[in-house]
C-alpha cells in the first residue's frame, strides 16, 4: 500500500529547534523523525511514499537528494577509499514522490492534492510525519479492511501532562485527574482510507473536521483504540523523551530491529 505523509506544517510548538529546519527533519539520533516514520512503514512492507510538502519543502527534498547511506550504515572501505561496500542500507527499496501541496494548506487540502498519485489504490495509508508508535500495523490494516469503513485512525490516550477537571453547575470542583488517567481518547493519526475518502474532501476543508463528520454520520469511520506506545513530537519535552529512548537503545517504534515484521 502507498503511504501518504503530511510534511507541510510549521511546527510552531518546537521553537527550541532552529527555525531553518522543518519539523519533519528534526532529528532523533542522526536521522530525522520523518525517516523513523518511513522506516516503520517500510518494516511492514509499505515502501511507496507520497510526501505532502509545504513549509521549507526544498529542505525535505534536499535531504533525500543528498542522502548518503554511508553516514547512517556500516560499510567496508578498501582500495584507499575508492571501493566502498555497504553492509546494510536504509532507503534503496523506497520509492518517494515529493509533492508541494502549499505552505498554508490544511491536511484535507494536502490529501486532495495527491489524489492523482493514488489512482488504483483501493486502500492506502496516511499519517502525520511527527508521531511514532509500536502499533502492529498488519493487524490494524486487516481490521480496517474487514470493517468495510471508508476511513480509520488510531485512537490513543493523550500524552500531555495536563489534568482533567470536572465541575458542577456552580463551578465547584467534583474531580481532578491526570489526563493520561482520564477517559479521554484523541486522534493519533495512522490513518487508513479507501478511495471513497476523496468524495468527502471538499474545497477548503480540513480532514478531521467536515469530512470526518460526514463519515461519522454515515457510520463509515472507525477508530482503533490503542494503549501501547504512541508519542508525537509536539513539544521540546516530547523530543527529549524520544531522543532519550533512542540513546538508551529502548525505542519502542524500532520494530525493524526485530527479526521479522509483526503479524
Amino acid at each position: 500500500m502507498k503511504v501518504v505523509l503530511f510534511c507541510g506544517g510549521l511546527g510552531l510548538r518546537l521553537r527550541e529547534t532552529p527555525e531553518a529546519i522543518p519539523k519533519p527533519l528534526t532529528q532523533i539520533g542522526y536521522r530525522p523523525i520523518l525517516w523513523h516514520v518511513m522506516k516503520y512503514y517500510a518494516h511492514f512492507g509499505h515502501t511507496e511514499f507520497i510526501l505532502c510538502l509545504g513549509y521549507k519543502a526544498d529542505l525535505v527534498k534536499n535531504y533525500f537528494l543528498t542522502y548518503d547511506e554511508c553516514l547512517s550504515n556500516d560499510f567496508t572501505l578498501s582500495a584507499g577509499g575508492s571501493d566502498i561496500h555497504l553492509l546494510s542500507s536504509d532507503i534503496d527499496e523506497w520509492k518517494i514522490t515529493f509533492v508541494d501541496t502549499g505552505v498554508g494548506a490544511s491536511i484535507g487540502e494536502r490529501l486532495k492534492a495527491v489524489e492523482p498519485h493514488l489512482a488504483g489504490e483501493d486502500v492506502f495509508l496516511a499519517n502525520y510525519s511527527d508521531g511514532l508508535s509500536d502499533l502492529d500495523l498488519h493487524a490494524y490494516v486487516d481490521r480496517f479492511v474487514a470493517s468495510g469503513a471508508v476511513g480509520s485512525f488510531l485512537c490513543v490516550r493523550p500524552s500531555q501532562s495536563f489534568h482533567v477537571v470536572s465541575l458542577d453547575g456552580d463551578g465547584v470542583v467534583e474531580g481532578i485527574a491526570p489526563m493520561t488517567e482520564s477517559n479521554v481518547w484523541i486522534n493519533g493519526g495512522f490513518f487508513a482510507f479507501r478511495q471513497e475518502i476523496f468524495r468527502e474532501l471538499h474545497a477548503g476543508e480540513d480532514l478531521v473536521v467536515e469530512p470526518f463528520l460526514r463519515l461519522i454520520e454515515a457510520r463509515q469511520l472507525t477508530a482503533h483504540r490503542y494503549e501501547g506506545f504512541w508519542l508525537p513530537m509536539d513539544t521540546f519535552k516530547d523530543r527529549q523523551i524520544l531522543e532519550e529512548l533512542y540513546e538508551r537503545g529502548a525505542a519502542p517504534w524500532e520494530l525493524w530491529k526485530q527479526s521479522s515484521p509483526l503479524g
